[in-house]
Parts: structure tokens; sequence; C-alpha cells
């Protein structure tokens, strides 16, 4: 199983990032300077850390002989700058959530009217379009407690046992349900509330398939864009 990961990006912020060149941009991770920039981080939540990010663009750029430092990163269309690209938009984020993507058929499906056929459809906007419409007409104790008696009933119809003295692992998967599916509401009710960005994607996707807001990237600054 692989995560499923959502963020919240200040899109103007990245544009503005953006603009500069691919060597102006190393400069200010090599030295700091683009720390004030980051968005306030919501402290309910976990968000990469500057240092970790500010190395990570560095080894990009230095292993990629696809990005020119005099070139402005708005302009470039390579492999290497959309993964630039998705490593400034988590700079850009103020918070990010994630869980298997298993599980989030769990959190997701049961609130929509159509049915989530497939993982691939959690990079799709209009999925999280319906999903946060869906949960603002209730609230994180409802939606959590919803959750938690789905997930029960599932389990009954397989025939598993919901006695902890059977299965030690009941109450804690139980807590982590409710846990998750309280901070997924968290995170969707920031966005509605805000001017920020849903970004999604997951682990091992190719930075052109991420979704930010209403496109993927590829489809926002691939070749035809």
């Amino acid at each position: 199983m692989v995560d499923v990961m959502l963020h919240l990006v200040d899109r103007g912020l990245l544009d503005g990032i953006m603009s500069m060149t691919v060597g102006e941009i190393s400069s200010g991770m090599e030295e700091s300077s683009l720390r004030n920039s980051r968005p306030v981080a919501d402290p309910r939540f976990h968000r990469d850390f500057d240092v970790d990010l500010e190395g990570e663009v560095l080894e990009l750029i230095d292993a990629s002989s696809d990005l020119g430092r005099a070139e402005k990163l708005s302009n470039a269309t390579s492999d290497a700058s959309m993964e630039l690209r998705l490593l400034l938009a988590k700079w850009c984020s103020s918070a990010q959530w994630r869980c298997w993507d298993a599980r989030l058929f769990l959190y997701v499906e049961p609130i929509l009217d159509d049915p989530v056929s497939d993982s691939d459809d959690f990079l799709l906007p209009r999925v999280w379009n319906q999903f946060s419409e869906a949960l603002s007409r209730s609230d994180r104790s409802s939606y959590s407690e919803s959750v938690v008696l789905d997930w029960m009933s599932r389990r009954e119809e397989m025939g598993e046992t919901m006695e902890p003295s059977e299965d030690p692992m009941i109450l804690p998967t139980m807590e982590s349900h409710r846990t998750l599916s309280e901070s997924l509401f968290n995170i969707m009710e920031s966005h509605r509330r805000s001017e920020m960005e849903l970004m999604v994607g997951r682990e091992f996707l190719d930075a052109g398939r991420w979704m930010l807001g209403s496109a993927t990237f590829s489809d926002t600054w691939g070749p035809q864009a």
C-alpha cells in the first residue's frame, strides 16, 4: 500500500517562486533566504521541514543537466522541472495529510453519491470537490463517527470479529480511523475557508500527474500548456 498525500498550497507564492530563475531558486535554498516566504504552518498537521526540502531542491538542481541556471522555472518543461515544481509546491504548503490509499476508500467513498472505483480516482478534482461539498454539510464528530460505524459494519459483513478480546488490534485500529478521519475533516475545512489550493498525489507518482487545484502539473506546465 502507498500513501495518498494532500497539501494546502499557496498558489500565489508558488507562482512567484517559479518566476525566478533556477539559479535564483538554488541560491535562495542554499542561503536559506526563502525560509521567511513559507506560509505559516498549521500546527495541527505535519509538513516537510525547511532543511529537508532545501536539500532535495539543491540535490535535484545539481543532478539535472536539463535545468539551466539562467532559465525561468515557469518556462521549463523537462521532467526535472516538474519534479522541482512539486518540491516547491511542498515548500509553499501550510499543511500535509497522508494515509494509505486502501484506508482512504473508507473515509471518502461512503459520503459520496458515486462509488470510488479505483485509487486513481483520488487524483481527480471532481472527487475532492464532491467530498468537500459533502463534508460541508456535516461536522467533524458526526463525520468521524460515521467512518467508524461504516468500518465496523464492513468488518461484520465479512464475518470479522469486533471483540477486543479476540483481536487486540480492534481498539487501536478504531482509534486510528477516528483520528485520521477527524484530521481529514480538518484539512478539508481549512481548504474551504482559505484561499489555499488543494494538491493531491501519492508516493512514487510522477510529478506531472500530481493535481494542484483543478489540473495536473503536466496540464498546467507541460509542453502543450
